[in-house]
């Protein structure tokens, strides 16, 4: 218990899958967290249970492809807890198609969330983290952001950008850059029991080739990203920037 005891976190996409269940584990440890998302009903839902629960959390709708949504979190945020400590870059997307039959305003509608939002992100939560003396940045990813998928050529694009980011990134905010006290890391999920993947698995012949990735023989439930999350986010990890957290249950070992 208290691995990240005082520390605001803000999380993104928080409303459901990965986002909800690292935004319960964080406040169960003791953080206070600002749960973010597009959608109003579920984020305040998440919110309202984590305070139940006996937890801290408000609830800020978020789209993470705008700039001037971006400034108004970081506000809320510190006007509510003063500090910045964590940033759980969660929220995304994708589209499962071939690239000959995606079109150009999917992909750029892809690249906004899933890209353009964790730069965004990035960009914003610095100024704060380094006035407050530090902090961790932790970028959802995907095995993705690492092999190509079938399917998937939008998504994996935004999710090798996303590996990069972070390295540089983590450079920048390191004393070999700006010496910011910032530590910056991705992880790197397999595929994860949420609402977006049960709906693939709807269909037999995608479900037998999505479980088929996995050596496990099973998909991730968002808890086991959310541990991850979890040590990321706390000093645990003070030793580790610019890495990839892969938990894809050996997708990524073949």
């Amino acid at each position: 218990m208290n691995r990240v005891k005082d520390k605001v976190a803000i999380v993104t996409g928080a409303g459901t899958g990965i986002g909800e269940a690292s935004a319960s584990l964080l406040a169960k440890e003791g953080a206070k967290v600002v749960i973010t998302d597009i959608d109003t009903v579920s984020g305040e839902a998440v919110a309202k249970r984590i305070i139940k629960e006996g937890g801290d959390a408000i609830f800020v709708k978020h789209d993470v492809a705008s700039e001037d949504s971006w400034k108004d979190v970081i506000r809320r945020t510190l006007d509510k807890y003063g500090k910045i400590n964590v940033l759980v870059n969660n929220a995304g997307v994708t589209v499962n198609k071939d690239i000959e039959q995606t079109t150009l305003k999917e992909w750029r509608w892809l690249m906004s969330i899933n890209l353009d939002g964790v730069f965004l992100g990035i960009k914003h939560v610095i100024p704060p983290m380094k006035e407050g003396g530090g902090g961790s940045i932790v970028n959802i990813c995907s095995a993705a952001g690492n092999v190509g998928q079938l399917w998937a050529g939008a998504y994996c694009a935004s999710k090798g950008g996303v590996r990069l980011l972070t390295k540089a990134a983590a450079l920048e905010c390191s004393k070999m850059g700006h010496d910011y006290n910032i530590r910056v890391n991705s992880i790197h999920p397999g595929c994860t029991r949420t609402s977006l993947i049960e709906r693939l698995c709807e269909k037999e012949e995608m479900k037998k080739i999505i479980y088929g990735l996995h050596p496990v023989g099973h998909l991730a439930e968002p808890d086991d990203i959310a541990y991850g999350v979890l040590y990321l986010a706390s000093d645990e990890s003070k030793f580790a920037t610019g890495s990839e957290l892969i938990i894809d249950g050996g997708y990524t070992a073949q």
